[in-house]
């Protein structure tokens, strides 16, 4: 065996003992009101601001895309691929026969980033940090296989490098921290998320035909504001969640039994 060939051979082992390192639990983040109130500041720093959220839209794009994959695999259909853009368009494309599925597929996309988000709060506050690192860098570099076009590559290729380097070189003791910011982030994502898509229904009209919520309603005869409503239920609960799951925890801390 080459000396390059050990090199990566070597790489690759010491990937898989750090990823499969994740997947225990650690001990549970102790984070102070203080802390999840400059988290909180900070996630609406990045979504809120247009240039922010010209960067930081892209990473909850992704998510909003990894999510129309899921389901459509949850359902039998097959996953044919996942276009990016840097304008924060996407699509996934799957195969498939039935409506149900089809319109299934199609709904798990505005609310994933915070369903998502919640549970990487849930994650960071019961010791579950260094798991939910390992299977997203897992899934981001799975994701690759299935991008389809060059700014998706670039947007996911991105994503990957981040998270590859916070399999090697993030202490634990950060894990947790970093977890809960990109839960909380996810959240508030998801709701600027929304707000742009009934934009589009109310102001934008002419960008219809890149609503989810148009193309179900078209599919499925619904109207939009059906599945405009679905979406904020799902992103309300998921906020709800994590918000409880916050105030449980620092609850403990601050008033001990």
């Amino acid at each position: 065996m080459t000396s390059t060939a050990q090199d990566v051979q070597d790489f690759a082992v010491e990937w898989w003992g750090r990823i499969a390192a994740g997947f225990r639990q650690g001990p549970s983040l102790y984070a102070p009101a203080i802390e999840l109130l400059l988290i909180l500041l900070a996630a609406l720093m990045l979504s809120v601001p247009r240039p922010m959220w010209r960067y930081f839209g892209l990473f909850v794009t992704v998510v909003h895309e990894l999510g129309h994959a899921f389901a459509a695999l949850t359902t039998g259909r097959i996953v044919r691929g996942i276009h990016l853009r840097f304008d924060h368009s996407g699509a996934m494309i799957s195969r498939g026969s039935g409506r149900a599925a089809a319109a299934w597929t199609g709904f798990w996309g505005y609310p994933v980033p915070a369903v998502v988000g919640a549970a990487l709060v849930w994650a960071a506050f019961n010791g579950w940090s260094s798991l939910a690192l390992s299977v997203s860098a897992v899934l981001l570099l799975v994701t690759l296989l299935f991008i389809r076009n060059v700014q998706g590559a670039v947007i996911a290729v991105g994503m990957a490098i981040v998270s590859e380097l916070m399999v090697f070189f993030a202490p634990p003791a950060f894990l947790g921290h970093a977890t809960l910011a990109i839960g909380i982030a996810l959240l508030v994502g998801a709701v600027r998320d929304w707000l742009n898509v009934v934009s589009v229904h109310t102001r934008r009209r002419q960008l219809l035909g890149n609503s989810d919520a148009y193309i179900l309603s078209r599919r499925t005869g619904l109207p939009s504001g059906v599945w405009l409503a679905g979406f904020a239920l799902v992103i309300a609960v998921s906020c709800a969640v994590a918000a409880g799951t916050a105030w449980s925890a620092v609850g403990q801390w601050a008033f001990p039994v």
